[in-house]
């Protein structure tokens, strides 16, 4: 028995939980409230793609006649997909690897429709090893099912999405409240098989749903009828990113038929107050609340009348992933890209270096809400404490910081203190673009195991960037992905088209640049989404100054996604095909030369951009500046020194042969005996495992005492070499 049941309804992601419950329960740990969590939707898919639930798909009446016939030949072969499901999952979820090979024989798989796409991405697995392939032949294999339930069993049913259309854009809530009314779906049977197990397990007094997108809607209000029908005397709770971004001027009772609480913003608080009300109050003692819809009197209100103030960051604990079936989630791979596959393969733990955006100003961000505006980084070492303790409860050494946009120094700091404890971890984050992303920085994440990073392009114009305040320009962006590039970290970059006042010509010339990042090989993965104002952004606020005209409906449940007139009069929603199909060959690594107009259906402009505009933004001059202020760090203190004597025309004088023997190369160096004396020394000083660092200025101040000309020897052919093999790094 627990007081409270924290649950994420289907469905979020396949291959590792969706963080919030995890975050919540580690907050109610420090402050000793008993809780238990499920991710309903990894539960579901579960059961649904076993051999009881393919058999329970096909035992569906269907007309062999009348259906698609894809679905007729996934319906023919429906004996091969009960003999091989159960397998195909158990190896998704990393328990027989050596199913890999009988995968990829090509004759153990039933195919439907999404293995035609093979002949076009053979060349693609040339680059993939035999596990990877075989990830990625069963994602096709599980995508010809969900192909059979959308057309004839469900058509809501998605991996990461159910019934998302009923959350987008709803501003009223009939034609939500309908389909509560109307009778189960095929996957709600599922989901509310397991939800009444676990309520007759757990007997909670406080149940709390965590709705992170609109397709987490649907499941959560027909979860919550189903509460309210069967157990009464429960309460229900509803939070997370849905309601923070969408429900934050809810006035419809109809809502709270289903839920007593909608809490808004960072949940620890509200729900600890939630708890406290629920299993403490005391009679005629007036309930406390923070940032709380509910019903009284039959009216929506909105109590907000706690002094207590939030939590700080720094005390909300470590999430907890107890409880939560682990062993559970499967590794998908849905298209032969490295960078690509890292949202839906392999178990990450989540983690936030800060809370909030540092920078907030993008106008297309919600940055008027607490979750961008409220800006709170964590120290790095109780990131890494956090870290350790994750590694220790879930046995996973994979992290992805789920940061608004993490922080250059605080990254910086954490990647020296990881190094420091000699932790050997894998991890990756979203950043913003911005030129502290130096060679050496990029070159210290990666030793400390960053392996990626993803960041907002948006519209690779400057005219657009400027308009945007992201505080970037296009040949910024170059030079950061080609330093992340360089140190072997791969980029994925988020880019918009439609912005306002988005010219025709403006997106074709876009194209042309993320093409050239393409060729160039400094970018790796993207992805097109089309721009959409959002109420809370700075152009939803003013949408006038961004030449957009907004098209008012009356809100009385969801309001966050605002139809719009731009006055540019341009369909921009005519681009996406081609966009996204360009961007497909482009992350495979082809057909680069094909011009632009080939991906189009109807005349597009030439573009404006050089050919080798990236190109030539990535050419530098060698840069000899001193900056004394920068931090001076030594990745490598083993170092094999050997005296020499060289005798040039009659002439002998000693030096110092210095040998790194480095990860994948041996280094050696020549100095003067003397110089190379005070070099190891320095070395040691400033290694990554001394906390205190030199600066530049105070290295030079500790020269120039016993030698001359401090630049010389900095900026001379055997430093150059250390610096470029990253033995010294300049952060």
């Amino acid at each position: 028995m627990k007081d409270l049941l924290l649950i994420t309804p289907p469905f979020t992601q396949l291959n590792t939980p969706y963080p919030a419950t995890a975050y919540i329960k580690g907050f109610l740990n420090t402050k000793n409230i008993s809780s238990y969590q499920i991710d309903l939707g990894i539960e579901v898919i579960f059961e649904l793609f076993s051999k009881d639930g393919i058999q329970r798909i096909f035992s569906k009446p269907v007309d062999i006649e009348t259906i698609s016939e894809n679905s007729q030949r996934i319906f023919t072969l429906r004996n091969e997909y009960l003999k091989t499901i159960d397998q195909v999952i158990s190896f998704l979820q990393g328990k027989n690897p050596t199913l890999a090979r009988q995968i990829c024989s090509m004759n153990f798989l039933p195919e439907a429709s999404r293995f035609n796409q093979l002949d076009d991405m053979e060349f693609a697995f040339g680059n993939m090893g035999l596990q990877d392939k075989a990830k990625h032949l069963a994602t096709l294999y599980l995508e010809d099912l969900s192909d059979y339930i959308v057309e004839n069993i469900d058509s809501d049913f998605g991996f990461s999405r159910y019934a998302e259309r009923l959350g987008k854009s709803a501003n009223s809530f009939d034609e939500l409240h309908l389909k509560l009314l109307d009778n189960q779906t095929f996957i709600d049977d599922f989901t509310l098989k397991i939800l009444h197990e676990k309520i007759e397990l757990i007997q909670p007094k406080l149940i709390c749903f965590s709705i992170p997108f609109p397709g987490n809607l649907y499941s959560a209000f027909r979860s919550a009828k189903f509460i309210k029908e069967n157990y009464p005397h429960i309460k229900t709770a509803m939070g997370g990113g849905f309601p923070n971004t969408e429900l934050r001027e809810i006035k419809d009772q109809r809502v709270f038929e289903f839920f007593d609480f909608i809490t808004l913003d960072d949940g620890e608080l509200p729900i600890e107050l939630l708890h406290e009300n629920i299993c403490h109050s005391q009679q005629n003692e007036e309930s406390q609340f923070k940032r709380t819809f509910l019903l009284e009197n039959e009216k929506v209100v909105y109590k907000n009348n706690s002094t207590r103030h939030d939590y700080k960051q720094a005390d909300i604990g470590t999430p907890d992933y107890t409880d939560l079936q682990l062993d559970k989630y499967i590794s998908v791979i849905e298209i032969a890209n490295p960078m690509h596959s890292l949202w839906s393969d392999g178990r990450w733990n989540k983690l936030t270096m800060a809370h909030g955006c540092y920078w907030g100003k993008c106008t297309f961000c919600d940055i008027s809400l607490d979750y961008i505006k409220i800006y709170e980084p964590i120290s790095a070492k109780i990131l890494v404490d956090r870290m350790e303790e994750l590694i220790a409860t879930t046995g996973e050494t994979g992290f992805h910081f789920v940061d608004e946009a993490a922080p250059p120094a605080l990254m910086r700091e954490v990647a020296l203190e990881i190094l420091r404890r000699n932790l050997v971890v894998t991890w990756w984050t979203n950043i913003r673009f911005e030129k502290s992303f130096t060679r050496d920085l990029c070159f210290l994440l990666k030793l400390s195991g960053c392996v990626a990073v993803s960041g907002g392009l948006e519209v690779a114009s400057d005219r657009l960037l400027q308009l945007i305040d992201k505080g970037i320009s296009v040949e910024q962006v170059a030079k950061v992905t080609r330093n992340f590039t360089e140190a072997g970290i791969m980029i994925h970059a988020y880019l918009m088209y439609g912005y306002p006042t988005q010219t025709i010509q403006e997106t074709v010339d876009s194209l042309e640049m993320v093409r050239q990042l393409f060729e160039m090989g400094i970018l790796q993965s993207a992805f097109w989404h089309q721009f959409a104002m959002t109420a809370h952004s700075p152009v939803g606020l003013n949408p006038e100054e961004f030449g957009v005209t907004p098209i008012k409906q009356e809100i009385l449940f969801a309001n966050n996604d605002i139809d719009f007139t731009d006055k540019t009069g341009i369909d921009h929603s005519k681009f996406s095909f081609g966009l996204k199909k360009s961007l497909f060959n482009y992350m495979h690594g082809i057909n680069f030369e094909i011009p632009l107009q080939e991906w189009f259906d109807f005349k597009i402009p030439k573009t404006l951009v050089h050919p080798d505009y990236i190109h030539d933004c990535l050419l530098e001059e060698e840069n000899f500046s001193f900056k004394g202020n920068s931090k001076i760090v030594f990745s490598e203190k083993n170092v094999i020194a050997e005296n020499r004597v060289k005798t040039k025309k009659k002439y002998s004088y000693t030096y110092t042969q210095l040998t790194f023997h480095l990860k994948t190369n041996v280094l050696s160096v020549d100095l003067e005996q003397e110089k190379a004396e005070w070099l190891m020394k320095t070395l040691v000083e400033n290694s990554i495992e001394n906390p205190k660092k030199s600066t530049l200025q105070q290295l030079k101040d500790q020269f120039e005492e016993n030698f001359e000309d401090f630049e010389l020897f900095w900026f001379s052919k055997p430093m150059q070499q250390l610096k470029e093999n990253g033995v010294i790094l300049s952060l």
